[in-house]
């Protein structure tokens, strides 16, 4: 049985409304993690993964191994948690490389009482990176998963492996949610050159919502993912037609609070000292419009506190990753996770 976080607010805006009451809250939160490479320290050899092995580059030892475990676990009990002191309640992840790694997660004595489901299939990846679902078995009881295939070709007409589109659909304490996880095509080559590639992964997104709200008007969809474009770029705006403002939403739209923070400079990954907001969180306007006795939207966020923060470098300022110039450093990533908390007013 799980037990409820409360929050008591005397003033908060919702949707435009501000409620000047006070009133007690049940918190679940969505959250979102780009693991930066979590491979395991064995060499498959189907997949690009050579460097991540102890006799490779970087010199990928069960030690390091374990030291990321750790440092993955601590971060994805604590997303979020300032405000409904608990872990997140929906994960959903990218860069990492089986199952086998995201059990190793889930069975860290940090996360082990957490009870966290998985759901995980393997992509077609070059490298091998895979995404994933975790979820508190206490809160979510899924009823639906498929993996969808994003078929791309490049200049050559030669098929360009990536990431599959993970989606999920289930029942969030008596809600039914669906939930997609996404890694779409990185800017290697150039934003550009590489920009078709996201623009083919945003129309497949479309088309699982449609798909999904086509059986279901009504239906709760949450999106997330490391998106390798921000909020204002053509693959939210133009193909998904995201909106970063809950004024006149409609029930076909889909608001994207990350556009927001986007624009107040905020990021989860730095290049070239300049910040992106590649990761993101958004959903149907249904959870963005207050109902009652269901859950909404109330807030978005980036969680970078002071020790995922690099102190010193070249990198100052940045997340903390594992390697950074070539050089093992024990970090974190090269992301701060996002995460966006629902609640729901309980007597």
């Amino acid at each position: 049985m799980s037990i409820p976080c409360t929050l008591f607010l005397a003033f908060f805006t919702i949707s435009g409304v501000l409620a000047q009451e006070a009133k007690t809250y049940k918190i679940r939160t969505v959250a979102f993690y780009n693991l930066e490479n979590l491979f395991d320290t064995i060499n498959d050899p189907l997949t690009l993964d050579d460097d991540r092995t102890p006799e490779g580059k970087d010199n990928w030892t069960k030690e390091r191994y374990n030291q990321k475990v750790y440092n993955m676990s601590k971060v994805l009990s604590e997303i979020g948690s300032p405000d409904s002191q608990n872990s997140p309640d929906i994960i959903g992840l990218c860069e990492l490389e089986n199952r086998l790694v995201v059990e190793d997660l889930t069975n860290h004595p940090i996360l082990r009482e957490k009870d966290y489901g998985i759901i995980h299939f393997d992509s077609p990846d070059e490298r091998g990176i895979d995404v994933a679902l975790l979820y508190k078995k206490t809160v979510f009881l899924p009823t639906s998963f498929a993996s969808l295939r994003l078929l791309l070709t490049n200049e050559n007409e030669y098929r360009d492996y990536t990431r599959d589109q993970l989606v999920v659909g289930g029942i969030l304490d008596g809600e039914e949610m669906h939930f997609i996880v996404n890694h779409w095509p990185s800017r290697s080559g150039g934003e550009a050159r590489s920009k078709p590639y996201r623009i083919a992964a945003a129309r497949l997104n479309k088309k699982i919502i449609d798909s999904i709200t086509k059986l279901s008007p009504e239906a709760k969809i949450i999106g997330m993912g490391d998106l390798n474009d921000d909020p204002i770029d053509d693959s939210l705006k133009k193909i998904l037609k995201t909106k970063g403002s809950v004024t006149d939403l409609v029930i076909t739209d889909l608001y994207n609070p990350m556009e927001t923070l986007y624009k107040k400079g905020i990021g989860s990954l730095a290049y070239r000292d300049r910040w992106n907001l590649f990761d993101q969180i958004y959903f149907t306007a249904n959870i963005a419009q207050e109902s009652p006795d269901q859950y909404r939207f109330w807030k978005a966020g980036v969680y970078s506190p002071s020790y995922l923060i690099d102190k010193k470098g070249q990198y100052k300022g940045y997340p903390l990753r594992t390697y950074a110039g070539g050089n093992y450093i024990g970090g974190y990533s090269d992301h701060f996770p996002v995460y966006i908390h629902l609640i729901k007013a309980i007597d």
